[in-house]
């Protein structure tokens, strides 16, 4: 009871969408989905209430990833069949809701940039309903992505060693930052051969940011490779679930519980 009015009391003390946690990349392939759901549900085991929103406009996979098939997704609201909050489905293995995007279409990425921006808008309604709202973004850096990305809360950029993962995770923050100059941008280094190796990527992403941007994101966390990940996906559970004791699991919720701290 003290965690929920404790929470109710954060959250009208907060700006409106200061709760979200937006989950970029400036590539495919880094983990970026991956990542969205296991810090959802990290935080959900936290006690706090968390939604995972699946705004991966153009490949919306997080149901996929968790072997649901809600009701109705991100592709009903569109249509005008629902709205926002009717579309929502709880995941009660890991006690957090979910708004699914429309898996194997493209077809959502075709919006105009007031209807992104209005589904935006749409979202900063249910956040008042959460402790955390997590936004998992559709890689890239066309205009849609980032209007869908705001200028409310926190920007977690994961990257991993990859030179074209580092270079298009810099483009990714130096778009954001030229849009929003006070953006919250982070970095998360995923799939990292140890923490050494985790933060020598992150030392150099951060100094072309300096360098170049004259910024220094701080580093959010590094997630270290680990094969019980791939095997969660091929099970379609969470890691969570299925490996809660495993490094990259461990990874996750030192991740969650430094940006729950947070108001």
């Amino acid at each position: 009871m003290t965690t929920d009015i404790n929470s109710a009391a954060a959250q009208a003390a907060s700006p409106r969408g200061r709760n979200i946690i937006t989950v970029a990349s400036g590539k495919g392939g880094v983990g970026k989905t991956w990542l969205s759901v296991t810090l959802s549900h990290a935080i959900a085991n936290a006690g706090r209430r968390a939604m995972l929103f699946d705004g991966d406009l153009g490949l919306a996979n997080v149901d996929i990833q968790l072997g649901l098939m809600p009701q109705h997704d991100l592709g009903s609201v569109v249509a005008g069949r629902v709205t926002l909050k009717d579309a929502i489905t709880r995941y009660a293995e890991g006690q957090f809701d979910i708004l699914a995007g429309k898996s194997g279409s493209g077809a959502l990425a075709l919006l105009s940039g007031s209807r992104v921006a209005e589904l935006r808008e749409n979202l900063l309604d249910l956040t008042d309903g959460y402790d955390k709202v997590i936004v998992d973004l559709g890689a890239g850096v066309e205009s849609g992505v980032r209007a869908l990305a705001g200028s409310d809360g926190t920007i977690l950029v994961v990257t991993n060693e990859e030179p074209t993962s580092i270079t298009d995770a810099y483009a990714f923050i130096k778009i954001t930052a030229m849009k929003n100059p006070g953006a919250d941008l982070r970095i998360v280094v995923n799939q990292a051969s140890g923490a050494s190796d985790g933060n020598r990527t992150y030392g150099a992403l951060k100094k072309a940011c300096e360098s170049f941007l004259k910024i220094s994101p701080p580093l959010a966390g590094v997630i270290r490779r680990d094969d019980k990940v791939r095997d969660a996906i091929r099970h379609q559970t969470s890691l969570l679930l299925r490996h809660p004791t495993c490094n990259a699991a461990k990874d996750v919720e030192a991740v969650a519980a430094r940006l729950i701290d947070e108001p």
